[in-house]
């Protein structure tokens, strides 16, 4: 345990030295005003519920999602700002002011509307919003990420995404414009749907898990990226946008920094059992969660509910989530630690570990709570293994995949001495102007002249196994745009051609691969467009760990034309000669 998570469980009152506009702008998070969240939203009913007789036991949700016809309207603005989420003041991005951004809700089949205002100064920066995890299958120009499915947003400019919440639990949005995220633009994403599988009385809602960094971070993609410079470390850890820090670190002329700026406070009730949505929002790290005194049961991975299991430890990559029932099992009176660890050989960071309060009803609230963490091993770099993880709903995986890809994971300086990634020996450069979707809606869907956009056309195949061999020691958490994946294998070494689980294996959107590992996915190419599949560590994707796989190209334009992504593109790209 660090020298500052001891001076905050031994301290004997948890009164934060700074207000909550000051840390975290105009957000309710990790404060005891944050709202919980209903069952389901208010909207047409059938059968008592949005979503009427389908359950999460029996339906396949990739194809009976419902259509409730009803518009949950957004506003967002982009900006800059300066709040200190640790005491340490630095400039941000903020949604509405707010950090973490705002909370997105709806029903299972309703239709998100959310338009996003890029109104960055000071210097100006194109944008864009990914909504993880979502499919988009009628609105791939929707998904978010700029060079493939819209360009930028430019400087002062506005875009609408309007999309179905195709699939339900929790997940979050976030920048897809270069690392931006790590500097703040990330909210997370509610949607409500059948959990017959588990009840609970109190559901709690997002918690945010995030590695956080003092600089910015424009100039943290270079350091990753210049030749011998050392390799990027964060500075902290937040719990919904929370911490303190030790202002005794900060170098002489550095940022302003307040010591006890606070941590983040969450309500529990005697005797009731509570649902957390847990997020891994970070840039690098990944995150074992835990409460002390406290027994968790896990309900989904990702979008996927699965067979609820027990744990007292919850490891989550970058963009993975996972929702947890947990029962109040102690006195009214009673106060423990939540705790984010970053996982020490997993990831690269000088403070680790996060906390956050748990106050029972008639805890004293001024009081530090007297608990002590549960212990546990940290060695592994993956998930949990593939045979906890079954899937609430079977379906299972094609037992002979139509085409199968193999993708070697590398990395190393290139012709200039820049450190980058590769997948199969080429490293992702992103072209903003010409989109891929749009490209191959157009009917070009073979770029020779361009290798470095890593664009893999799979044509008419019904289904892609993809086998990832990871040549390098640290793992990665690889995400899939518009599908939930079947993980058929991982682990470390050279895979032996064994299937975990089936015919029920695993499914979500993001896995772990561990370093020198392997991981073997596959998908059925049900959904027409050009989806990335890349790392999820900020500085990797920035470094070309990124590969845009195409399907069913002659289907593509089945879904009517493409609305204007790209009017806007009159932007400033802030580039690095590579």
């Amino acid at each position: 345990m660090g020298s500052l998570i001891t001076n905050i469980v031994q301290s004997a009152a948890l009164v934060a030295s700074l207000p909550q506009s000051a840390t975290n702008g105009l957000s309710r998070l990790g404060t005891l005003q944050a709202p919980t969240f209903p069952e389901f939203l208010s909207g047409p009913l059938q059968n008592g519920f949005p979503w009427g007789t389908r359950t999460a036991a029996r339906t396949n949700p990739y194809e009976l999602s419902p259509t409730t016809g009803v518009i949950r309207p957004y506003d967002f603005t982009i900006s800059r700002g300066f709040i200190a989420p640790d005491g340490v003041n630095r400039s941000v991005m903020l949604i509405n002011g707010q950090f973490p951004g705002p909370t997105i809700e709806a029903n299972w089949g309703d239709t998100f509307q959310i338009t996003v205002r890029n109104r960055l100064e000071g210097p100006e920066e194109g944008t864009g919003l990914h909504w993880h995890g979502i499919l988009q299958r009628q609105t791939p120009w929707y998904d978010g990420v700029p060079s493939v499915g819209q360009c930028p947003i430019a400087p002062g400019k506005d875009l609408t995404y309007t999309f179905k919440a195709d699939l339900y639990g929790s997940s979050w949005y976030h920048s897809h414009y270069s690392a931006q995220y790590a500097a703040g633009l990330f909210g997370a994403m509610v949607i409500h749907g059948p959990h017959e599988n588990f009840f609970y009385d109190v559901d709690l809602g997002p918690v945010m898990l995030t590695d956080w960094y003092h600089a910015e971070y424009f100039e943290l993609v270079k350091q990753t990226m210049t030749p011998g410079a050392p390799p990027v470390f964060s500075d902290n850890n937040l719990i919904n946008g929370k911490m303190s820090y030790d202002c005794s670190k900060i170098p002489a002329g550095g940022p302003s920094c307040t010591s006890n700026a606070g941590i983040s406070q969450f309500s529990f009730q005697s005797g009731k059992t509570h649902r957390l949505r847990l997020i891994n929002a970070g840039a690098e790290s990944l995150q074992r969660f835990s409460i002390d005194g406290h027994t968790m049961t896990v309900v989904a991975n990702d979008y996927v509910p699965v067979v609820p299991y027990q744990t007292n430890v919850v490891t989550l990559g970058i963009g993975q989530r996972t929702d947890v029932i947990v029962r109040a099992n102690m006195a009214p009176t009673a106060s423990v630690f939540m705790r984010a660890n970053m996982s020490v050989p997993c990831s690269l960071t000088n403070q680790p570990n996060a906390v956050a309060a748990i106050f029972y009803e008639k805890a004293d609230k001024t009081k530090t709570p007297m608990s002590a963490a549960q212990v546990f091993e940290d060695k592994s770099c993956g998930n949990d293994p593939l045979t906890r993880t079954r899937p609430l709903f079977p379906y299972p995986a094609l037992a002979n995949a139509a085409t199968t890809y193999n993708v070697d994971i590398t990395a190393g300086p290139n012709k200039t001495g820049h450190f980058l990634w590769y997948m199969n020996g080429q490293s992702f450069r992103a072209n903003y102007d010409h989109p891929l979707h749009l490209l191959a809606a157009a009917g070009n869907t073979s770029y020779p002249y361009d290798p470095q956009w890593n664009v893999i056309n799979f044509k008419g195949n019904n289904s892609v196994r993809v086998i990832v061999n990871n040549k390098f020691p640290a793992a990665h958490p690889m995400h899939l745009h518009g599908h939930n994946f079947f993980v058929l294998a991982e682990g470390v070494g050279t895979w032996d051609g064994k299937i975990t689980g089936y015919p029920n294996t695993q499914r979500r959107d993001v896995q772990q691969i561990q370093g020198n590992g392997y991981l073997v996915i596959q998908y059925d190419t049900d959904n027409p467009g050009v989806w990335p599949f890349h790392c999820h560590i900020a500085w990797h994707v920035s470094g070309g760990l990124y590969v845009n796989l195409m399907e069913q190209p002659d289907k593509i334009n089945d879904r009517g034309a493409v609305p204007q992504v790209c009017v806007h593109l009159v932007c400033c790209i802030r580039a690095l000669d590579v």
